[in-house]
Order: structure tokens, then sequence, then C-alpha cells
């Protein structure tokens, strides 16, 4: 759904996107440029992605961060001045996580524990987190 900018929640506001080169990261992208934010912020470690996705998009509203959510500070850096939270970055495929538990652990709990905390010290006003149960035997 495509709202009117005089109505618009979204309207010059940010909103961060970890794992936004994804596949969901990916989607929520692709909604989000149809909404009218002020900044859409993809946050991930993948640069060739975010590359792809820079040429893909063509959008100026959509700027780029390099980082992990497993590094609070590189999370940190990227959650100033954020107004709305989606939190996708997550390992998701069981066999990565059961053959890399440590790696998921990092990710999904510490990862998510990072971006709830910066989120709470920027007061950041909504925030949505996707669900990693299903990438836990």
């Amino acid at each position: 759904m495509i709202y009117e900018m005089n109505n618009n929640i979204f309207a010059g506001k940010t909103l961060l996107i970890t794992g936004g080169t994804g596949t969901f990261g990916n989607a929520v992208v692709d909604m989000a440029t149809t909404v009218g934010f002020g900044e859409i912020r993809i946050f991930s470690r993948d640069e060739k992605k975010q590359n792809d996705m820079r040429a893909r998009l063509q959008n100026a509203a959509v700027t780029f961060y390099i980082g992990d959510v497993r590094d609070y500070d590189s999370v940190h850096q990227a959650m100033r001045g954020v107004d709305f939270v989606f939190h996708a970055a997550a390992l998701k495929q069981v066999p990565s996580c059961e053959f890399f538990p440590i790696e998921a652990l990092q990710t999904n709990t510490l990862g998510a524990e990072y971006v709830m905390k910066a989120t709470l010290i920027f007061d950041v006003s909504n925030v949505i987190v996707l669900s990693t149960d299903n990438a836990v035997y």
C-alpha cells in the first residue's frame, strides 16, 4: 500500500534494516521504498550484496552501512537517528546452525541483544524483530 505523503507516518523518518541484503531484508527494502521514508539504512556485512542492491535500487533515500550485528559498536553507529528498525539479520538455515552453533548463537542471540540494546539507547519508536527460532535445533 502506498501512502500519501501528507498522511504518511513514515515521511521523513529513518528506517534501519539489519540483514537488509538477505532474502527477507530485500523484501522489506522493496516495500519500504514505496512508503516515503526519508532514509532507509541497509545494515549488513556483505559489501557485494550491498553493491548489487545499490545498483538495482538506484534510490538516493537508501544508504548502506557495512557492519555486523555481532559487533555492538557497528550496530550503535548505524542506529543513531533511527525511528524504525526491522531486525532481519539472522542465521536461518538449520543445517548451518547445526554445523556452526557458535556462529548461530553469536548472530541470532547476541546480535538480537545488541540491536535491542541500541534501540533503547537511541529511543527508537518501533522495532520489528524477525523470529529466528526456526533455526534452533
